[in-house]
């Protein structure tokens, strides 16, 4: 009995190290190994993200945001997610109601909020994809407003990754269509984790 409680205890150790081990930057916002530090340029960050192979992530948060936190410490503690992630994009996170100067598809200069109001992002998280094959003015090929339990955002990341949204544009279909896949190679599905 001794040595399961002894396990027990090592292994939530464990979790709430990785779950505290999430990293605030001085704009308060959750920050992950594998976001890009860039000159916030988003013509510069679409061709970086093609140079690699990737498309463009761009992760819209803000302090104190509970659902962005719930995203940084279950989401991306997930390793099929933080995978996909790594794999198909290049992440630049922005701040909803930021000040750093940020450069629209355009050419357009104005400041992280701005972008965020004139790009329609009225709530956090928000995730926009950008498709690094196509032209910057038509190069958003999916927004995902708000948090996703991981099942939904793991199958969010690969409609993009896999150009899935080219041939199906309703993601509620992609993810039924998945699910069921995924259930005939006999993996366990559950919609709400």
């Amino acid at each position: 009995m001794r040595v399961l409680k002894t396990l027990i205890v090592i292994l939530l150790a464990g979790w709430a190290g990785a779950v505290a081990a999430q990293e605030l930057g001085d704009d308060g916002l959750h920050k992950q190994p594998w976001f890009a530090d860039t000159f916030l340029d988003m013509r510069e960050d679409l061709a970086d993200a093609a140079a690699q192979g990737k498309d463009l992530m761009v992760l819209i948060e803000q302090r104190g945001c509970p659902y962005c936190k719930e995203m940084h410490e279950v989401n991306f503690n997930r390793e099929e997610i933080v995978k996909l992630v790594t794999d198909n994009y290049y992440v630049v996170q922005l701040n909803l109601w930021g000040d750093r100067e940020v450069v629209d598809f355009d050419g357009t200069e104005m400041t992280e909020k701005q972008l965020a109001r004139r790009w329609g992002v009225s709530f956090t998280p928000t995730t926009l994809f950008f498709a690094s094959d196509a032209e910057p003015e038509d190069a958003l090929a999916f927004a995902l407003p708000g948090y996703f339990k991981p099942f939904h955002h793991a199958r969010a990341l690969e409609y993009v990754a896999s150009d899935a949204y080219k041939q199906e544009p309703n993601f509620q279909r992609f993810v039924q269509a998945r699910a069921d896949e995924m259930r005939a190679q006999g993996i366990e599905v559950d919609l709400w984790k």
